[in-house]
C-alpha cells in the first residue's frame, strides 16, 4: 500500500513534467526504435506507466484545463482553444496552495489566450454558419471582473515589457512563463534570453535558419543556441526552484511545462542533426486506403504535400516531409530529455527525490505520419489521443498498467496522494485504487470531446465531435453531419478499417453507442450544490 500523508505525517512534494504535443510512442521506453530519451526512460523504469492514458480533448487549452480541474471541457467551459479557463475554478494547484504547498509553474501554461487571431477562412466560415459567434452580443453569463483579467498570457503585451503574473494565478504563487512554441516564443523566456545576449525574435524563425525544409516552413534548424533555447529556460528555472525548495520546510508543487516538441520543429545546433531522416521508418498506414474514411480526411489525402493554411491544422504529408519533421522532432525530444535529466538530478542532489511524486505526461499527441496525416484537430486516431503518463511515487513499486485512464484522473489522484480534500464536480477518477492493486480498472468507457467553431473542407462548421473508447474499440460521431467512425481494436488496433457502414459490425456499433450515451450522461455538471429544496 502507498503510504498516506495522514499515516506518515509528511506530505509528498509533487513535480509534474508535461510536454506539448508529444504522442505516447515517441519515447524510448515506449518502444520507439530511433529517438533517444535516456532520462525519461530511467524515470519510466522507476514509475508506474499507464499505457492507455487518453486525453479529454486532443487540444492544448481544453486538456490542460482538464488536467488541473479533473473535469471534462464540456464541464469546465474551456471547450476549445480561445476560451480562457475560468480563474475562479477550483483545481488541484489551488487546493494544494490552500493547504500549505508552495506552488510554482515553469514554462507554457496556456490557461489564457495567447493572442493568436483566427485565419481569414476560419472567420468566413464562422460568419456563414454561426453568425452569433461573431455578433457583439452577451455570452450566456457575464464575468464582472476588472479589465485585463484574461490578458495575462497575451504574447504581444509580454513582448513590450516583463509582466510578473499575479500571486494567485490559477493557484500558482509564482510563474516563469513561456507563451507559444518553437524557437522564439514569448513571455518571460524572451526577456531571459535577451538578458543572456540572444534575441530569439531576431535570431530565431525559419527566415534566420541556415537549414530548412523547402516545402514546409515548420521544419528548420534554429540559430538560437541550445543553452538559450526555450527548453533550456524551462530546465534552468526548474532547477533554480528546486534549489530553493530544499531550503524550506513546506512541501512544493511544481508544474514544469516544455513548449516542445510542438511544431515548428526547430531544434538547435547539436540536436538538428542528431537524427537522420533516412533512419525514420514510415508508420503503419502512411499510404493506407482511405476510401472508408471521413470526407475531410479523404480531402486531405487528395492534397498530400500541401500544408494547411492554418499551421496548427491537420494535413497530409509526403514521405520526405514526414521524415524530415520526425528527425527534427526527435532532436527536440532529446533536448527536452536532457533538461528533464538535469531537473531530476537536482531533486536527488538536494535530497528531495525520496519525498517527491514525479509525473510525466503530455497535453495531447500528434498524428505524425499515422494514416498519412500530421499534427492534430478533426481526428481522434490513437496517435493524437493517447499520451504518455508515468507516475513515480514514494513507496510505490514500478510497473505497467493497461487500464483505461484519462488526463482528468490526475487531479483527483494527486489530491488523494497528498491528503488534500477533493472538491465538488470532479469527474476524473482517482488512480490510487489501481496503484494499490485494489482494482484493475476505474472505468469501462472513456469520452473524448472536440468542439470547434470552424470546420474545413468536408466537415462543415461548427464541429461537435465525440468519441468513446472501450476495451473493444472506438466510436466517433461528428454530430450534425452523419459522419461516423467505428474501429474494432481487437482485430484492427491500428484503426485502418472504418466499420461504420459494415452491417456485420452492427453489434459493436450498438454496444459502443450505448457506452457513448452512458459516458456522456456521466459527464453532466454537478459542480454546484443545491442549498435548499426549492
Amino acid at each position: 500500500m502507498i503510504p498516506h500523508p495522514t499515516d506518515t505525517g509528511k506530505r509528498p512534494n509533487v513535480l509534474v513534467f508535461i510536454a506539448d504535443q508529444l504522442r505516447a510512442d515517441h519515447l524510448g521506453f515506449a518502444g520507439n526504435p530511433v529517438v533517444r530519451t535516456p532520462n525519461i526512460d530511467r524515470l519510466a523504469g522507476e514509475s508506474v506507466v499507464f499505457t492507455e492514458a487518453m486525453v479529454t480533448n486532443p487540444t492544448c487549452m481544453p486538456n490542460r484545463a482538464s488536467l488541473v480541474t479533473g473535469r471534462w471541457p464540456s464541464a469546465h467551459g474551456t471547450r476549445c482553444n480561445g476560451i480562457t479557463m475560468d480563474p475562479d475554478a477550483n483545481n488541484v494547484v489551488r487546493s494544494l496552495a490552500c493547504t500549505g504547498y508552495v506552488t510554482t509553474a515553469v514554462g507554457k501554461l496556456h490557461h489564457q489566450n495567447m493572442g493568436w487571431d483566427f485565419e481569414p477562412e476560419q472567420l468566413a466560415q464562422m460568419e456563414d454558419t454561426s453568425p452569433l459567434l461573431l455578433t457583439p452580443v452577451l455570452d450566456a453569463w457575464s464575468r464582472r471582473r476588472e479589465p485585463g483579467w484574461d490578458k495575462w498570457e497575451d504574447k504581444a503585451a509580454h513582448d513590450r515589457s516583463f509582466i510578473p503574473l499575479p500571486p494567485d494565478y490559477y493557484g500558482y504563487q509564482h510563474v516563469d512563463l513561456v507563451i507559444g512554441h518553437g524557437d522564439r516564443p514569448g513571455g518571460h523566456y524572451v526577456h531571459w534570453a535577451r538578458d543572456h545576449g540572444v534575441d530569439p525574435y531576431t535570431s530565431g524563425g525559419p527566415e534566420n535558419a541556415a537549414v530548412r525544409l523547402a516545402d514546409w516552413e515548420q521544419v528548420y534548424k534554429t540559430s538560437v543556441p541550445p543553452d538559450l533555447h526555450p527548453s533550456a529556460y524551462v530546465g534552468t528555472k526548474a532547477v533554480e526552484h528546486i534549489n530553493k525548495f530544499a531550503q524550506q520546510e513546506q512541501p512544493f508543487f511544481m508544474f514544469v511545462s516544455f513548449p516542445d516538441p510542438h511544431h515548428p520543429f526547430s531544434p538547435p545546433d547539436g540536436y538538428a542533426d542528431m537524427y537522420s531522416p533516412e533512419e525514420v521508418d514510415l508508420p503503419v498506414g502512411f499510404h493506407q486506403d482511405h476510401s472508408k474514411s471521413p470526407p475531410h480526411i479523404r480531402e486531405m489525402i487528395e492534397h498530400r504535400g500541401t500544408p494547411n493554411s492554418d499551421p496548427t491544422m491537420t494535413w497530409a504529408a509526403t514521405e520526405e516531409q514526414y521524415r524530415a519533421a520526425a528527425a527534427a522532432q526527435y532532436g527536440l525530444i532529446s533536448l527536452m530529455d536532457k533538461h528533464i535529466g538535469e531537473v531530476l538530478s537536482a531533486l536527488e542532489e538536494n535530497g528531495l527525490a525520496e519525498d517527491t511524486i514525479v509525473v510525466f505526461t503530455s497535453d495531447h499527441g500528434d498524428l505524425f505520419g499515422d494514416h498519412g496525416l500530421m499534427l492534430k484537430h478533426f481526428s481522434h486516431y490513437r496517435a493524437v489521443t493517447n499520451v504518455p503518463l508515468t507516475m513515480r511515487i514514494p513507496g510505490q513499486a514500478p510497473g505497467s498498467l493497461d487500464a483505461l485512464v484519462s488526463t482528468a484522473d490526475l487531479a483527483p489522484t494527486l489530491l488523494e496522494l497528498t491528503g488534500a480534500a477533493p472538491y465538488r464536480g470532479i469527474q476524473g477518477k482517482s488512480l490510487v485504487p489501481l496503484l494499490d492493486g485494489r482494482t484493475d480498472s476505474v472505468r469501462t468507457g472513456l469520452i473524448i470531446e472536440e468542439d470547434q467553431p470552424f470546420g474545413l473542407s468536408g466537415l462543415p462548421a461548427p464541429v461537435w465531435t465525440r468519441s468513446v473508447i472501450t476495451s473493444k474499440g472506438r466510436l466517433t460521431r461528428y454530430f450534425g453531419t452523419g459522419i461516423t467512425e467505428l474501429y474494432d481494436h481487437r482485430a484492427d488496433p491500428d484503426e485502418l478499417n472504418n466499420l461504420a457502414d459494415d452491417p456485420q459490425a452492427g453489434g459493436l456499433l450498438a454496444e459502443l453507442t450505448t457506452s457513448m450515451l452512458e459516458e456522456m450522461a456521466a459527464l453532466a455538471e454537478f459542480g454546484v450544490a443545491p442549498t435548499a429544496a426549492a
